[in-house]
């Protein structure tokens, strides 16, 4: 029962995720498709009161869901339900991030215009149409070149269909996430079951379609190969592809396959990484994705900071609720949640902790 209701909500928030659809953006040109387009902008942008509280009640109950099916010792058929969460959000709409759109874009710009995008950005394409939804239009393409190259395939697939190029990149996400599951449940089955279900994996990777996701999975399936199949070079170069999309992930290629102490610096440089980044230039809860390629090491670890990741999940609540993400205000409110949910983690962490510590020590004196 709570598989099924977990997919209901995750359909909730599918669903829900068009309240925010850009309004210059059309998608379809049907009439159902129109009244219910207009049915969500007007509770997303209109009724912001309600949609930022069904917001946090989608998020909070998914969440608790998904901790309690993460203490399930096996999922007989973990991989079939990978396939549909990754079916059911292959119909959702990017509501919470712009990046999706400029992913879009700057593969248009190789497959379509025959264009370098690390030279070109989308103002040097004023009569595009996608312009008039486009963001960062100002900018060329930021990214490693592992991204692009895997980018060449929906878009030149797409030849230049939007519609075509929104699922066939909807897809490819959807993709990379099988191959995450897959291969940490090769590795151990109860941390691919915290992944797979994981919200703030799904809303960040699937529904927001941020590249880290991609990152981390080619990340997994380095580890494995590296580390579990003794098959270095390839794991060393699935790692290399991996950091070659945002670059935060190249630490990973320095790991040992017999040094355990220096493998733990590696990690531990990952983390200050994606630490370091997001002071440099803004905290956003999707670099956070990078701190899971731990997940294969510390399990345990990873998997008792949910109330942050939740945090960070939450801490999109004044874009949702006031608009104007940019806003002086907005972003403080951000910063105050995040900060709020990370410390109420450290405290339930350091409260479990203690009450262990007491009851290792009550045993002894049995």
């Amino acid at each position: 029962m709570m598989i099924i209701l977990y997919f209901f909500l995750l359909s909730l928030l599918s669903v829900y995720s068009f309240s925010l659809v850009d309004p210059n953006l059309t998608l379809f040109n049907n009439s159902v498709w129109a009244y219910f387009r207009e049915i969500m902008v007007y509770f997303g942008y209109y009724r912001r009161d309600l949609s930022s509280i069904a917001y946090i009640l989608l998020i909070l109950l998914l969440f608790f869901l998904s901790s309690r099916i993460a203490l399930r010792p096996k999922i007989k058929d973990l991989m079939k339900l990978t396939v549909l969460i990754g079916l059911i959000t292959v119909f959702s709409y990017p509501f919470l991030s712009h990046d999706f759109f400029n992913y879009l874009f700057d593969a248009k710009i190789l497959t379509f215009y025959g264009k370098n995008p690390y030279a070109f950005k989308a103002l040097d394409f004023p009569y595009d149409p996608w312009i008039r939804f486009m963001h960062w239009t100002h900018r060329t393409y930021p990214y490693g070149p592992s991204f692009l190259i895997i980018s060449i395939a929906p878009s030149f697939l797409a030849a230049g269909k939007f519609i075509l190029n929104y699922f066939f990149f909807k897809l490819t996400f959807v993709l990379f996430y099988f191959l995450s599951v897959f291969y940490l449940n090769k590795i151990n089955h109860r941390v691919a079951i915290f992944f797979a279900f994981n919200p703030f994996v799904i809303l960040e990777g699937l529904i927001n379609n941020h590249n880290d996701l991609i990152a981390i999975s080619l990340a997994f399936i380095g580890i494995y190969l590296f580390l579990h199949q003794n098959k270095t070079a390839l794991g060393k170069i699935m790692l290399l592809i991996s950091g070659g999309i945002k670059y935060l992930t190249l630490p990973l290629v320095f790991l040992s396959a017999n040094k355990k102490k220096f493998n733990n610096i590696v990690l531990l440089s990952l983390i200050f990484a994606i630490i370091y980044y997001s002071f440099q230039v803004e905290i956003q809860p999707w670099y956070f994705l990078n701190l899971l390629i731990i997940l294969p090491f510390f399990p345990k670890l990873v998997s008792q900071f949910n109330i942050f990741f939740a945090g960070l999940m939450l801490s999109y609540y004044p874009y949702i609720r006031f608009g104007q993400w940019t806003s002086p205000n907005n972003v403080s409110i951000k910063h105050w949640i995040i900060t709020i949910f990370l410390g109420i983690n450290l405290f339930v962490i350091l409260f479990k902790s203690k009450k262990l510590h007491a009851k290792k020590n009550a045993r002894l004196f049995q």
